[in-house]
């Protein structure tokens, strides 16, 4: 009796600090988001910026003289920094997340969100939908992002279906298969590029990610499939705990592992291909976030996944912020920094990797 409730004391102080770090995070994150609508090309002062977001609370709205607010400067905020600066926290936090699932499927450190080949399949689609000018709009997306969702899914779907041996999925198979297909999609890409004349500019910088274009239409088509990823995820943390012990051990436990792999397959990918459709392809969030997230917190799936997902998107706005004046009046792609940032991180986990160290 007395070891019961011990135990369920010690649960109870753990869930305590959980319940502080993700709220710690999630200020931080809040803080992140007002900061950086005040960055750009356009010098707007900071307490400007809080009027006007206060102003679009309903509860705080009485209190605030909208008439004191420059019209041009509630635009730039309201409909041009606002979509992109939720954009990138919303990929941030899909990407980190899907990083966490990842790695903890595959129970590789190296894993990351596009190893299953969902970029290569979104390069394709989006590649087609500038390279054809196809103008279309459906469930919100506009053709460019609603064609490399579209890909993206059809790549995930080939994949799994060219690694199931009976009713089961080997998971050195899936990743070798990934593998596979995202290189014969890379070599579409590259022929699409060859015949994309004067529009091969538009499809480079689409590869190279950035939020330069995203309006309120994408962050609102994208939002319920991120939102329903990452919950339909975390339900699985306690599984993807077990899974960390092998798949025999957690079938012994009582752990249903191809279902519970199947979901989060399915969950990561969902989220993957939803971010990537309006961001393009930005590497190293799912790759780095989980690993320092990993050494900050731990490594239960029950926190490391909702707080990987915060500092995922903490993150993303950041680089976001960082890439609009770094080379001011001009905007580097956001993918640029995150490569620029992520890359000697990469190194560093190769490097613990070869020295026989745990990272």
């Amino acid at each position: 009796m007395l070891d019961t409730d011990e135990s369920e004391n010690e649960y109870l102080k753990r869930f305590s600090h959980w319940k502080l770090t993700v709220f710690t995070l999630t200020s931080t994150l809040i803080l992140a988001i007002v900061f950086s609508l005040n960055v750009g090309f356009a010098p707007i002062r900071f307490f400007t910026v809080l009027r006007i977001i206060a102003n679009q609370i309903p509860l705080l709205s009485s209190f605030v003289d909208s008439s004191s607010i420059p019209h041009v400067e509630e635009t730039i905020i309201i409909q041009i920094r606002m979509p992109r600066i939720l954009a990138s926290a919303l990929v941030g936090a899909a990407l980190a997340a899907a990083g966490v699932l990842y790695q903890g499927i595959f129970k590789n450190p190296m894993a990351d969100p596009y190893v299953l080949g969902v970029s290569a399949g979104a390069a394709v689609g989006a590649s087609i939908a500038i390279v054809l000018g196809v103008d279309i709009s459906l469930f919100g997306l506009g053709a460019l992002q609603f064609l490399s969702f579209i890909c993206s899914l059809i790549t995930i779907f080939i994949v799994y279906n060219i690694s199931r041996v009976g009713s089961k999925v080997p998971i050195t198979t899936l990743l070798l298969s990934g593998i596979a297909v995202s290189i014969f999609l890379s070599a579409i890409v590259t022929v699409m590029k060859v015949i994309a004349g004067e529009r091969l500019h538009a499809v480079v910088f689409w590869l190279m990610g950035g939020f330069s274009y995203v309006e309120w239409k994408d962050v609102g088509a994208v939002l319920p499939l991120i939102c329903l990823g990452i919950a339909a995820a975390y339900s699985f943390a306690r599984d993807l705990n077990i899974l960390s012990l092998g798949e025999e051990t957690a079938q012994y436990l009582g752990v249903e592992v191809e279902k519970v792999k199947k979901t989060l397959l399915i969950s990561g990918s969902l989220i993957t291909a939803a971010a990537v459709s309006i961001s393009g392809l930005i590497g190293f969030i799912g790759l780095i976030i989980p690993h320092i997230t990993r050494i900050l917190i731990g490594p239960d799936h029950r926190i490391l996944l909702p707080a990987s997902t915060i500092v995922g998107a903490m993150f993303l706005v950041i680089c976001d912020a960082i890439a609009r004046v770094i080379v001011s009046p001009a905007e580097l792609p956001v993918g640029v920094i995150t490569a620029l940032s992520g890359g000697p991180f990469f190194i560093y986990l190769l490097r613990k990797k070869k020295e026989g160290y745990a990272v």
